[in-house]
């Protein structure tokens, strides 16, 4: 085994389990979470503390996942994402994990600075921020679920991946 095909999975491997992981923790857990912390007025340490710190993860956990499998498709990328039958599977999953990563640094980020307070935003520029960052954030999990079957089913190909 190469060691940087195999580095490149192992990095693809644990920044996606970081990125899914924190996606998954963000709408179960965060986003109810919040609604309960508001009423009784202890929302500020989770906006404050938690949620900035898991947003740094999430965005950068996003970004290294989608370059090391990137780099594991490596001359096979075009043929994965114009979805060549020798290929359809892990391109479906590469497209689906591209559209999951545009919507982080698109969508979710720009408006959870509003939403923290980290850019000037108005209440209504605020309540809208939240909205699409959540929408946004959803989408990608129900995007994760077909994109973890396409990839997975993509590492049957031994002979790109080395496998």
């Amino acid at each position: 085994m190469d060691f940087v095909p195999a580095l490149a999975r192992w990095i693809h491997f644990l920044s996606g389990i970081t990125w899914v992981g924190l996606l998954f923790y963000f709408n179960l857990v965060q986003i109810p979470a919040l609604k309960d912390a508001t009423l009784d007025g202890t929302a500020i340490g989770i906006t404050r503390h938690i949620a900035p710190r898991a947003l740094l993860w999430f965005r950068w956990s996003a970004l290294v996942t989608w370059l090391a499998g990137a780099a594991l498709l490596g001359p096979h990328l075009p043929a994965a994402f114009l979805l060549r039958p020798e290929m359809a599977p892990i391109g479906i999953g590469a497209w689906l994990g591209t559209i999951m990563l545009l919507n982080v640094w698109g969508l979710i980020w720009p408006n959870q600075k509003k939403i923290l307070g980290l850019k000037p935003a108005t209440d209504d520029e605020k309540a809208r921020a939240r909205r699409v960052a959540m929408l946004a954030s959803r989408t990608n999990m129900m995007l994760a679920i077909p994109m973890l079957f396409f990839m997975a089913g993509g590492l049957s190909h031994r002979a790109v991946f080395g496998f």
